[in-house]
Order: structure tokens, then C-alpha cells, then sequence
């Protein structure tokens, strides 16, 4: 608990602290790092961890419960909880910015046509009994003619449709993981994952990815000391930081993945939101041996429109085989008419990718110039592409920032979100896909948080006051 909550202590400059340890608690059961239902170390046990008075966190724990985030029963620990609103409590809730979802609306237009479409071709299967375990062949082609122009020649019974990406990865946890076994991570990484192996009970492994980028070698290292279940690894785009993998680091992990024989997911989630340049081929186009070994993900969501809820696995067959043989477990399938629609979406990206590109290109030049009138301490890592900036924070503040913002009507996860063990205290992530004038807003307040924090203000033209 006391590594999870990190330096809880920086929220207190501008309050007292049993405020500042309830924010740090209550960010925990909101991110999901402490689950709900779970119970809480004794008042005297956590005052003796955190090397407080036992009054703080006593005043702490009955501001939880006020706010609804812990249920206590006689006799027995508290127990941690999400507020439920009451009768009383129903209300115009005020409004919220939120800054948590690095994501697009959808391209209307487009969108509406390609639903048209579907609706139009879904009477086929309407005689059949509509389950697709693989997937419908119309958009298994179009993936497969995808990756084949992107430099690594696939088959249509080489993907797998799924129902999101996290989907995708969840089916291959439950394939080829136990509790208990480890699973190579980047870090900073996406926290839907690591999310996905807290509830298998697997224990992440992390490997730095800085601001020069991933450090192969450590990964090399960790695959063969370790000997890691799995590996999962975001090399275009990455989501938090925005970086890619050279080419030549792509053939090296390919040559670690196979030597060390490590199966390895490639998430490809963001793979078109390349800004500055395009992304090399596939990882899986590096692979000389071993192709079995490489899973690689990738998604509708972020180049077109979550909603959708479509995503893939493409892999070599005999790994779907053992995939789909799993699957009706855990699921039947995916929605026929969404999958079709995808797939008149799929042809149609010359028209809507670029422009979405150039949307946040624009965007993030202005987060950029914001940043440096407001916020002129933080320092952005030069990420090339993706949908948001990974920032370096002048002081290990966070999970303080995010608690802080959230009393302001501002929802941004905290940097220990995306990592392992309570780490990167001192980054946060700032996406870029809101409109502009809502993401000014968004930045706006996000100083002020800031600011309340650090127990300084700004001036209407972003100059500090201590």
C-alpha cells in the first residue's frame, strides 16, 4: 500500500494531510490498483507504514467513507467501495473535462455510410445462425490485404476478429498464461493491459522505455532470466510516450523473440496515428524463424471510431486454432454488422485517415504551445506520433495532480497508472484529441491543479506566483 500510494505526501502543501492520503487512496480504488471490495490495513498498521500520526489516517479513512469509498463494519476492516449516488444525490452533475481517453469521435459521414452498407449486406447471414468465431470473411480480407501492403504477406484465415483490441489481448492471456506466470511489460505501457493481467493474477515484469526509447538489450536480458510466459510490446507509436522502434531495433527483438523463444503480442492499436513519419513494417515482417511466436493486435478504435468495437489477432494458424478452441469459453463471437461495417470503413481510410492526422497534428502544436505558456516546467518527451504527450513533471506529483483536478471537474489518470509497483510519480499523460477549445480548457484547469499543488498560482498569461 505505502509503494502504491507513492509521494501522497505533495498533495498536502495546500491542505491537511489526511486529505492528501484520502486522495491518494481514493485514486487507487478509481484506477483500479486496489480493487473494490478489498480491504484496507488497520488505522494503526498504515500510520505506522506511512510514518504518520494514527489521527491522519483516521480522519482519512472517515473522509472516504463520507465520500462513499470505503464501507466499514463492526468488528472487521474496512473495505474499499465506489460511491453509489442516492435518491437525494440525483442531481445536474457539473461538468466534467476529461482527459482520461486518448481517443476520436467517429468521421460521421463515413461512419453513417458504412453502417448503411452493413445493413444493406448483413442479410446473407441472417439464414445462418450468426456466429463467427474467426470472424466474416469480408473484413478478414481486408485486414490480410492490409498487413500484405504494409510489408507482411497474410492469409485471411491468419486473423482472428475480436471485440476491441483488449479483447484480443485478454483471449490471448487466457490462452497462454496462468496465474502466476510473468509477463514482460514495457514501462510506461497501457494501462488497459495491465489492468487485463491484475485479474488473471499475472505478474507483470518491466522493462524501461525511456526517452531515448526502448532499451533492447534489458529486454534481452529480462526474456532470458526470466523466461517470461509472455511479452507485450507496443513498438509504433507507443502508448503513453508516443515513440517507435527503428527498424533496427525491430530485426534485434525479432532475433531475441525467436532465440529466446518468447511468444510476444505486438499491440498495433495506434499504429496509424503516425505524425511525423510513417511506422516501419510490421514486427512480425522481421521474424526469419519462429513467426509462431509473434501475435500482433491491432484495432478500429483509434483510427476510426471506438464504437465499433472491433479488433484482431493476426498470427499463424496454428496459434488461432489453439486460440479458437478457447474461445467458446469465453465468448461466441463478434458482432456481424459492426464487423461488416469495419470492413467498407477499411476501404475507405485513404479519405479518412490523413485528415485525422492532420487534426492531430494540429492539436498537438497547440497542447504544445499551451504547455509552454502555462506549464513552461514541464518537459513533454519528443514522442513522434500517437494520440498524446508523456510528461516529465518537475517533481514526483502525479497521483497529487490528478487527485487535485479531480475536485476541479478534471479527470486525468495519474502516471502510476501506466506503470508497475507504484512507479512514475513524476509523469502524467496529456492526450491531444479534443477540440480546441476544449482542450484549452482541459490545460487550463490542469495548471490550476498544478499550481493548488505546488502552493503557487498563475497569472491570467500563465506566470507563476509563488
Amino acid at each position: 500500500m505505502v509503494r502504491e500510494l507513492g509521494n501522497w505526501r505533495t498533495a498536502t502543501t495546500s491542505g491537511p494531510a489526511y486529505q492528501g492520503l484520502a486522495d491518494g487512496l481514493r485514486m487507487l480504488i478509481v484506477d483500479g490498483r486496489v480493487p473494490v471490495g478489498a480491504q484496507l490495513p488497520s488505522e494503526r498498521a498504515l500510520a505506522d507504514a506511512l510514518r504518520v500520526s494514527r489521527t491522519t489516517v483516521t480522519a482519512a479513512y472517515a473522509q472516504m467513507r463520507e465520500d462513499g469509498y470505503l464501507l466499514g463494519r463492526r468488528g472487521a476492516r474496512s473495505t474499499t467501495a465506489l460511491p453509489v449516488a442516492t435518491v437525494a444525490a440525483i442531481a445536474p452533475a457539473p461538468a466534467t473535462v476529461n482527459l482520461a481517453a486518448a481517443t476520436f469521435a467517429a468521421p460521421a459521414a463515413v461512419a453513417s455510410r458504412a453502417f448503411t452498407q452493413a445493413a444493406e449486406q448483413v442479410t446473407p447471414y441472417l439464414h445462418d445462425i450468426g456466429i463467427e468465431l474467426a470472424g466474416v470473411t469480408p473484413l478478414r480480407v481486408a485486414l490480410a490485404q492490409r498487413y500484405t501492403a504494409r510489408g507482411l504477406p497474410t492469409e485471411p484465415d491468419e486473423i482472428m476478429v475480436t471485440t476491441g483490441a483488449l479483447h484480443a489481448i485478454g483471449l490471448i492471456l487466457a490462452t497462454y498464461t496462468q496465474p502466476g506466470d510473468r509477463v514482460l511489460v514495457e514501462q510506461p505501457t497501457y494501462h488497459g493491459a495491465l489492468s487485463a493481467m491484475a485479474t488473471r493474477g499475472i505478474r507483470p515484469v518491466p522493462v524501461a522505455v525511456t526517452s531515448d526509447g526502448w532499451e533492447v538489450p534489458a529486454i534481452e536480458t529480462a526474456m532470458r532470466q526470466l523466461a517470461p510466459s509472455l511479452a507485450y510490446l507496443i513498438p509504433d507509436n507507443h502508448n503513453p510516450t508516443g515513440l517507435t522502434l527503428p527498424e533496427s531495433g525491430r530485426r534485434d527483438l525479432a532475433r531475441i523473440i525467436a532465440e529466446t523463444r518468447t511468444r510476444t503480442i505486438i499491440d498495433e492499436t495506434i499504429t496509424d496515428m503516425w505524425l511525423d513519419q510513417p511506422v516501419p513494417a510490421p514486427l512480425a515482417a522481421s521474424m526469419t524463424s519462429r513467426r509462431d511466436l509473434v501475435l500482433t493486435v491491432g484495432s478500429m478504435s483509434k483510427s476510426f471510431w471506438g464504437g465499433l468495437r472491433i479488433g484482431w489477432i493476426r498470427a499463424e494458424r496454428s496459434t488461432l486454432a489453439t486460440i479458437a478452441a478457447l474461445r467458446p469459453s469465453i465468448d461466441m463471437g463478434t458482432a456481424i454488422v459492426e464487423q461488416l461495417a469495419a470492413a467498407t470503413l477499411l476501404g475507405a481510410e485513404a479519405e479518412v485517415l490523413p485528415e485525422r492526422r492532420d487534426i492531430l497534428r494540429g492539436r498537438r502544436a497547440l497542447l504544445l504551445t499551451l504547455l509552454d505558456d502555462l506549464l513552461p516546467d514541464w518537459q513533454p518527451l519528443p514522442g513522434t506520433g500517437g494520440m498524446s504527450l508523456w510528461i516529465r513533471l518537475p517533481a514526483p506529483m502525479s497521483s497529487a495532480l490528478s487527485a487535485a483536478a479531480s475536485r476541479m471537474g478534471l479527470e486525468i489518470p495519474p502516471g502510476p497508472r501506466f506503470g508497475v509497483d507504484g512507479t512514475l510519480e513524476r509523469f502524467i499523460r496529456v492526450p491531444y484529441t479534443m477540440p480546441e477549445e476544449r482542450l484549452t480548457e482541459a490545460i487550463e484547469l490542469l495548471s490550476r491543479a498544478w499550481y493548488s499543488v505546488t502552493g503557487s498560482a498563475t497569472t491570467e498569461y500563465g506566470a507563476v506566483v509563488v
